[in-house]
């Protein structure tokens, strides 16, 4: 039986900070199993792990044992520092989750080609959001810090005050919590809701129009597939993986700019066809969004390559 060891972050099951990062690192995990890998999870320790094992690593912790073991190190954000670089060398190889990060990797630490590889995201099917005529109900999911540029949203938002519309801002509130506590808003119509999960989570996409996505930096943006599966379409700053991700399906405005975010929400809520064409490349995009099982596959090969 092929077997691996996965070191995954403490919090990984932590419900007060889901993340992008940790429900990758579960399907992964769960796809493994299923395609008949013996999985043996351990989270942030190497210490039980026998020598020559196999192990697939979230983030940076792998160079304490690289020398002893075959370890594949899965890279969620690229950071391009010196530590990082230091770590994916050691390693067997490396595994990304775009196109962009891939490229990042490469340009930033010189690494061969050969050694860096793409596990696209899956997505989990959907049913249909319905959407309302007049597509008011706005909706962005993420963690609420600096990173992901709620500040730049609600400056944004606060330049379509004459139009009707509404914005529920799902995500932890935890992660910073005085970057949390700085933003405000004049009126009700923007709700700081806290991180949603599983059906609940489901409902809010449901209920939403738009999947706004502000973010100063994405490797690659899995709400804005969970979206997408949803025909969900979206406007969301073009960074990062962002662009692999959205295919299309959406706007894309510069990062950080406030007025330009505004102008796609104002175009979006002033313009029906608009509206109806953008709705109808996200049911489009739905029908080719990759599954969990072929981001499996890639992981699956790489790990296999390794234990040779």
């Amino acid at each position: 039986m092929r077997q691996v060891h996965v070191v995954v972050p403490e919090w990984i099951d932590d419900p007060a900070r889901p993340s992008g990062g940790s429900a990758y690192d579960r399907h992964v995990i769960r796809g493994l199993t299923r395609e008949g890998w013996a999985v043996h999870e351990h989270a942030e320790s190497f210490r039980e792990i026998p020598d020559d094992a196999v192990v697939l690593v979230d983030g940076l912790v792998a160079s304490e044992a690289a020398d002893r073991l075959r370890v594949v190190v899965l890279v969620h954000m690229p950071i391009a520092d010196e530590r990082e670089r230091a770590v994916l060398e050691a390693a067997a190889a490396v595994l990304t989750t775009s196109a962009w990060s891939r490229g990042r990797l490469l340009e930033a630490h010189g690494l061969p080609p050969a050694k860096v590889h793409v596990a696209e995201p899956g997505v989990d099917a959907a049913a249909v959001a319905p959407g309302t005529p007049s597509g008011e109900a706005l909706l962005c999911v993420a963690a609420v810090t600096p990173e992901k540029g709620h500040d730049v949203l609600l400056d944004a938002l606060a330049t379509i005050g004459d139009l009707s519309w509404h914005c529920d801002c799902v995500g932890s509130l935890d992660r910073a919590p005085e970057f949390a506590a700085g933003l405000g808003f004049p009126d009700d119509r923007v709700r700081f809701a806290g991180p949603r999960t599983g059906a609940d989570l489901d409902r809010t996409y449901a209920a939403a129009d738009l999947l706004v996505l502000p973010s100063r930096t994405e490797a690659y943006g899995m709400v804005v597939t969970e979206a997408l599966a949803r025909g969900l379409p979206v406007v969301a700053a073009n960074v990062g993986g962002v662009r692999e991700a959205l295919d299309g399906a959406g706007l894309l405005v510069a990062p950080e700019d406030p007025a330009a975010l505004g102008a796609a929400l104002r175009a979006w809520l002033d313009d029906d066809q608009l509206r109806g064409r953008l709705r109808r490349a996200a049911r489009e995009r739905r029908e080719s969004l990759p599954a969990w099982s072929a981001t499996t596959a890639v992981v699956a090969r790489v790990l296999e390559g390794v234990s040779r």
